[in-house]
């Protein structure tokens, strides 16, 4: 179902109960079968963001733009200055098509984010906010929320700006992305031409299964959420978030419902750089691991974690990169229905 206009969406929408009716669900489908390396990047089911692609970057807004649509994009502004980079909403990809929303980050000593349009060759009335979220040599993630007002952007789960449609939504058909500015990633979530009660994810691939239901955006920690049918082989879940800033650690935990078992427990120990896993099994802790080549949970800094599960592991990526397996303990993955995210931690995305 769409995201209804100036509605944040903090969880998926569903007419069935999840097992345990005090979690709320989110629903996981099968994702597609592409071909991939044992240690390849693997994305959440039925959403495929565009991973590390080249700038200039543009794309596609297939069935064009529509409220309740998500677009996120995950960067890294290099670590120089004078930089500036661009996010454009526009009506073509040819040169001189309208722009409906012009962001443009420009660091020149005198940090700003300046916003406008541009209609028929003329830019409108400028807009601009003194104050840079997106800091030179760190991944940030931003995300556009389209409402029936205006796009509301937000970065690191924090609002940052409201910019007003001044050309109407069924008019922008192409996004771009252009500057000093380094991808890792790009998607956009929407309400498909022709699918009702689903979204569907449009990148440059093409059009994808609906989804059944929006990931969850900015939801509040401790977070306790259902995997409809379970951390079945070949399921991801994908959690994007920010680290606090005087965090001492915070927990990621694939659990079983009914019994509150632990096949996946994750202790990110931001104070100590370290990152613990272990499983909870018939009420007793199991023996801990902690061998990493990298801890890359740092205070303060965003982080994307995708937790991919295999027959005979679960295999968990952060910031696109693979950072450890780890070997099942507990094999009926389909009772493994409770994702639990609790600790020193601010949660920007949650999806699967």
């Amino acid at each position: 179902m769409c995201v209804p206009a100036g509605v944040h969406v903090y969880r998926s929408v569903s007419d069935t109960t999840c097992p345990t009716s005090h979690i709320k669900p989110l629903i996981v489908s099968p994702r597609l079968n592409h071909p991939q390396t044992d240690m390849a990047f693997v994305p959440a089911p039925g959403y495929q963001p565009a991973f590390n692609p080249p700038v200039p970057y543009t794309t596609k807004i297939a069935g064009d733009l529509r409220v309740g649509m998500v677009i996120y994009i995950g960067a890294v502004v290099p670590s120089s200055k004078h930089n500036r980079f661009t996010v454009n909403f526009s009506t073509g990809q040819y040169e001189g098509a309208d722009i409906a929303f012009h962001m443009n980050g420009r660091y020149d000593g005198r940090d700003r984010v300046v916003f406008n349009s541009m209609q028929g060759g003329e830019w409108g009335q400028e807009e601009m906010k003194r104050e840079m979220p997106f800091k030179p040599g760190k991944l940030f993630h931003l995300v556009y929320e389209i409402t029936s007002n205006n796009y509301q952007v937000s970065v690191n789960g924090s609002p940052f700006y409201e910019f007003p449609h001044r050309i109407p939504l069924e008019q922008v058909q192409w996004l771009q992305v252009s500057g000093d500015i380094t991808l890792q990633y790009l998607g956009i979530l929407g309400c498909g031409p022709g699918v009702k009660g689903g979204l569907v994810m449009k990148v440059a691939q093409g059009e994808l299964p609906p989804m059944l239901g929006p990931p969850m955006l900015n939801p509040a920690v401790p977070l306790s959420t259902c995997i409809r049918g379970g951390m079945i082989p070949k399921r991801t879940v994908d959690v994007k978030g920010v680290v606090n800033s005087s965090a001492k650690s915070f927990t990621i935990n694939f659990k079983v419902g009914y019994n509150n078992d632990i096949a996946l427990h994750m202790n990110i120990r931001s104070s100590k750089s370290v990152v613990v896993r272990n499983s909870f099994i018939n009420g007793a802790w199991g023996e801990e691991e902690k061998e990493i080549p990298k801890n890359p949970f740092k205070q303060g800094e965003f982080f994307d974690i995708s937790v991919r599960s295999g027959e005979k592991q679960f295999k968990v990526y952060v910031n696109g990169t693979h950072c450890f397996n780890y070997e099942h303990r507990l094999w009926n993955l389909q009772q493994v229905d409770t994702l639990d995210v609790e600790g020193d931690v601010k949660l920007c995305f949650v999806h699967s």
